[in-house]
């Protein structure tokens, strides 16, 4: 277990569904490791988290991102695409959380660098089993570049 985190884990999510977002953010809370759970609905609201503008202004950068694919206006792979080409941005780990089983998107995601691809199961314990194998890797196993 990674014990060494003096901080909180900044996570942001990213996710256009009330209801999957809310689960989501109640098995994420429930980690070994502190963190502190955001939550965005749009691709171009989580543009302007990550680069700290806006409304946004006064977040602290992420360092972990929670992304569904399927966003109203810029989609997950948009975001995706400028979270990786930018320098300042590109090592905070981005973890996709979508419905898609397409094989195109999961390729496109890891030709944009995703670091995690999960499928969201239909069934609700299955996916709560996924949300929690993501804690746990993420948030306990896995050693996150903090800013």
């Amino acid at each position: 277990m990674n014990t060494q985190i003096l901080r909180p884990v900044e996570i942001l999510l990213v996710e256009d569904s009330p209801s999957d977002a809310h689960l989501t953010m109640q098995h994420l809370r429930h980690a070994e490791i502190a963190n502190n759970l955001n939550w965005v609905q749009d691709g171009e609201s989580a543009i302007d988290y990550v680069r700290q503008r806006g409304a946004y202004a006064n977040s602290l950068r992420p360092d972990l991102i929670v992304l569904d694919l399927n966003l109203p206006g810029m989609d997950g792979h948009e975001v995706l695409a400028e979270i990786k080409a930018d320098p300042q941005l590109k090592m905070i780990p981005v973890v996709i959380l979508t419905t898609s089983i397409n094989e195109q998107d999961v390729a496109q995601s890891y030709n944009l660098n995703a670091n995690c691809y999960v499928s969201k199961p239909f069934d609700i314990q299955q996916f709560i089993y996924a949300i929690h194998m993501l804690r746990d890797h993420w948030l306990t196993v896995a050693k996150l570049p903090l800013s």
